[in-house]
C-alpha cells in the first residue's frame, strides 16, 4: 500500500522524484506526519513522492513468506521505485530514509536505477547494535503500559505488539554499514544524531568513497520519538531537508515524462479487498474502505483512531480489526483525523486537535462518505481519544447506529484540563498504583531511582481529588465546575437513550478511564442501571492498549456483535 504525492499544480515539475522509505515499528509510528509534511513540501517545489508500507507492516499484506531475510521488502522497494517514475514522468530518485529505511536506501539503491542522492536521517549503522537498543526500547515501553511478564512478547524481536520476522530479524543483525565499499550516491545529506560516533564515522566513510556529503544535526530527534501521542516534529530538520532535496531537485531540470493519474488501488486479501482513499472537504481525510470478499451482513462501521496513532493502529490492531470484521462480512473505513498521520490539518485550527469539537466534523465526513458508498448504516468503534470521539459524535450524528467505546478516558472534556498536560503527565489509576505497588519490579525500580515519586504522589492526589469533587455534586447541584460536568456527562447519556442508540463500554480492569466511570457512575457502576442501552464490561489483566491476544479478540467479538446488531 503506498501513497503517491504529485508536484503542486502550477509548480514545473522535477525530474527528480522523492522515494520514503520508513522505519520500521514503533518508530514509524512516530515519523508518519513527518513524512506526509515533507511531501507536501517536497510538492511545493514540484517534486512528486511517494511513501509506502513494506509487506507485513502498515496497511500493507500480511502472510508473506520472508525466507532470506530482507529481499521481500527489497522487492517491494524496487516496485515502489517503478511505480513512482510511472506516476511522477521522472527518471531520478532522491531517497529518503529514517532508521532502517535510511539504511535499505544505501542497501537498495544500486538496484533502483539513476539515484540522484540521499538523506539519511539516524541510520541503523550497525544491526547487533539496533537490535540491542530495540529490545532495551521494546521493555521501556512494556513498563509504561503495565503488561506483566506473561503478557510480554518474549523471544521475539518486537516493540509496540509488532513483531520483526524472524529472518528479516537475522539479516538485520548482520548490517554493518561501515564495510560498505562504494558510495550509493553521489549527494548525500545526513541527518546524525550528535551522540552517535557511528553516524559521523559513517558519513566520513562515504566521503571516502567519493560522495559529496552534507551534515545536519538531527535536533529533536528523542521528541519525534518517544511517542506517537506527544511527538514533536523537527521543525529545523524538516526544513533543512526540504532545502537540499529542492537544490538537488531544481538542479535535475524539468521532468522528462507527463505525470501520470494513479488508478484506483484495491488491495487484494483472502477474505478481503481494501481501497485507500481520501474524502472529506477538499478531499483533505486519508483512510482505507475494508470490504468483504463475500456477501455483506450487518452494519457497517467506522473505526477512529487514537491520539497521533496512524489509521492502522497500534499494533497495527485497526488493520486487524477491520479484516476480522470482513471475514464476518462487515464493512468498514479506517482513517487519519486532520492532522493525523496522512491526513493533513484544518487551515486555521489549532495544532492540538485530540478531544476537540473539530474532529466531529471529520466524523460527519466519514459518515457522508459511507452514504456515498451506499454502506450504511453504521456503528462508530475508537479507543481511549477515539472512544471519546465515538461517544461525542454520536450524540449530534443520528446516522449513528451504535458506539463501542474502549477505554474512553472521559465522556466530556473539562476544557480547563489542558490537553497537552494530559496526554503527558496522564495519571494511573488507583488501581493501577495499587497494583504497581505491590510488584517487586515496581520496588527495584523505585530503589535505582527510575520512578519520579514525587509525580507519582501528585498523580494519585488528582485522583484522589477528582474523584471526591465529581462525588460532591450530588449535594452541590450545578454550582460547581464539577456539578456541571456531571450534569452534561448524563444529559449526553439520556440523549443516548432516548434515541435507542446501543452503547458498548470496554474497560481493562486497571484503566484510568474507570476513575472516571466510577465518578460518576458510582463504585459499584450502579449508576449506570438507569440507561437500558448501555452495557459495561470490564478486562481483567489487560492494558489500555488491549494489547493480550485474548482481550484484543474480545473487543473484535464486540464489535462484530455490534455491526449485526445494528442492521
Amino acid at each position: 500500500m503506498g501513497l503517491f504525492t504529485p508536484s503542486m499544480t502550477g509548480t514545473t515539475p522535477s525530474d527528480c522524484a522523492v522515494l520514503f522509505l520508513s522505519p520500521w515499528g514503533f518508530e514509524e509510528m512516530c515519523t508518519r506526519k513527518l513524512w506526509r509534511d515533507l511531501a507536501e513540501r517536497f510538492a511545493g517545489l514540484g517534486v512528486a513522492s511517494l511513501r509506502f508500507d513494506y509487506p507485513g507492516t502498515g496497511d500493507s499484506l500480511d502472510h508473506m513468506e520472508f525466507s532470506g531475510g530482507l529481499p521481500v521488502w527489497e522487492k517491494a522497494t524496487e516496485a515502489a521505485a517503478t511505480e513512482l517514475r510511472r506516476l511522477s514522468g521522472t527518471t531520478r530518485l532522491i531517497l529518503v530514509g529514517h532508521g532502517l529505511g535510511a539504511t535499505f536506501s544505501i542497501l537498495f539503491g544500486r538496484q533502483l536505477g539513476a539515484v540522484e542522492g540521499m538523506v539519511l536521517m539516524a541510520p541503523v549503522v550497525s544491526g547487533r547494535s539496533y537490535l540491542r537498543e530495540l529490545s532495551a526500547w521494546s521493555k521501556m515501553v512494556d513498563d509504561g503500559l503495565g503488561l506483566a511478564e506473561e503478557q510480554r512478547l518474549t523471544g521475539k524481536t518486537s516493540i509496540a505488539g509488532l513483531v520483526m520476522p524472524e529472518d528479516v530479524a537475522a539479516a538485520v543483525r548482520k548490517i554493518n554499514l561501515q564495510a560498505t565499499d562504494a558510495a550509493p550516491a553521489g549527494s548525500i545529506l545526513m541527518v546524525h544524531r550528535p551522540a552517535r560516533d557511528n553516524e559521523a564515522a559513517l558519513a566520513a566513510r562515504l566521503e571516502e568513497l567519493g560522495a559529496i556529503i552534507s551534515r545536519q544535526p538531527y535536533l529533536g530527534y528523542d521528541e519525534l520519538v518517544s511517542n506517537p501521542t506527544i511527538a514533536t516534529q523537527p521543525e529545523a530538520v524538516a526544513s533543512r531537508v526540504t532545502e537540499w532535496v529542492g537544490a538537488l531537485a531544481a538542479a535535475a531540470g524539468p521532468a522528462s515524462g507527463p505525470q501520470s493519474s494513479p488508478f484506483p488501488a484495491v488491495l487484494k486479501g483472502d477474505d478481503f479487498f481494501e481501497e485507500p482513499l481520501r474524502f472529506g472537504p477538499n478531499s483533505r481525510l486519508s483512510g482505507v474502505v475494508c470490504m468483504p470478499a463475500g456477501a455483506r451482513r450487518g452494519a457497517s462501521v467506522i473505526l477512529l483512531g487514537t491520539a497521533y496513532d496512524r489509521h492502522a493502529g497500534w499494533a497495527r490492531s485497526t488493520v486487524d480489526t477491520a479484516r476480522c470484521l470482513a471475514l464476518q462480512g462487515i464493512a468498514s473505513l479506517r482513517f487519519d483525523a486532520a492532522n493525523v498521520g496522512d491526513s493533513p490539518p484544518v487551515d486555521g485550527a489549532a495544532g492540538q486537535v485530540l478531544f476537540s469539537e473539530g474532529q466531529r466534523d471529520d466524523v460527519r465526513s466519514a459518515f457522508d462518505l459511507m452514504a456515498e458508498r451506499q454502506l450504511s448504516p453504521a456503528v462508530l468503534a475508537g479507543r481511549c481519544s477515539g472512544a471519546y470521539l465515538a461517544f461525542q459524535s454520536a450524540i449530534d450524528e443520528p446516522r449513528c447506529s451504535g458506539v463501542v467505546a474502549i477505554n474512553p478516558f472521559t465522556f466530556v472534556w473539562d476544557r480547563d484540563e489542558g490537553v497537552d498536560e494530559a496526554l503527558r503527565y496522564n495519571p494511573r489509576s488507583l488501581g493501577d498504583y495499587r497494583k504497581r505497588a505491590l510488584s517487586l519490579d515496581t520496588l527495584r525500580r523505585l530503589a535505582s531511582g527510575q520512578i519520579n515519586l514525587g509525580r507519582a504522589a501528585v498523580n494519585i492526589g488528582k485522583q484522589l481529588g477528582r474523584r471526591a469533587a465529581l462525588m460532591a455534586p450530588g449535594l452541590l447541584g450545578r454550582l460547581s465546575k464539577y456539578g456541571r460536568l456531571r450534569h452534561a456527562v448524563l444529559s449526553a447519556f439520556r440523549a443516548l437513550a432516548e434515541r435507542r442508540t446501543p452503547v458498548r463500554l470496554i474497560y481493562s480492569g486497571t484503566d484510568v478511564g474507570l476513575e472516571r466511570y466510577h465518578a460518576y457512575f458510582g463504585a459499584d457502576g450502579s449508576g449506570m442501571t438507569a440507561f437500558a442501552n448501555v452495557t459495561v464490561e470490564i478486562v481483567p489483566d489487560a492494558d489500555h492498549n488491549m494489547s493480550p491476544p485474548s482481550a484484543k479478540a474480545l473487543v473484535q467479538r464486540r464489535i462484530v456483535e455490534a455491526a449485526l446488531a445494528a442492521d
